[in-house]
């Protein structure tokens, strides 16, 4: 098999954080949707828990999180995800609980990934 470079091209640099109980692959300029953050529209958010940062094909990893790392980011909205519905049913007992739920979230722009230069020695 034949790989195409513009089809598995990379970022130059990217990292894994956590936040909300999960975990997202970012880079500068890309916009993603976390679980809710305090702050208003406009802010600036800086994600502490940094699992991973790779550069050019060089990669340092945290146990479980880099110390001195951080992820700078720009609020760009608040709001709510669609709604999920939530059906419970038990057949011959007459038992039926409809439920909906929307997820709060937050629309993030990632601006950069700042690095403690130690780490990298």
């Amino acid at each position: 098999m034949v790989k195409c470079n513009w089809f598995f091209k990379e970022a130059a640099i990217y990292a894994i954080i956590a936040t909300g109980g999960k975990q997202y692959k970012v880079s500068p300029g890309q916009v993603i949707k976390v679980e809710r953050l305090p702050g208003e529209e406009g802010t600036s958010v800086e994600l502490g828990e940094v699992i991973l940062i790779a550069e050019d094909g060089k990669i340092i990893t945290g146990r479980p999180f880099l110390e001195g790392a951080k992820v700078k980011a720009t609020i760009l909205s608040q709001g709510k995800d669609q709604k999920v519905i939530v059906f419970k049913y038990k057949p011959k007992i007459r038992y039926r609980r409809k439920r909906g739920h929307r997820q709060p979230y937050t629309k993030l722009l990632i601006e950069q990934i700042i690095l403690n230069e130690k780490n990298w020695g």
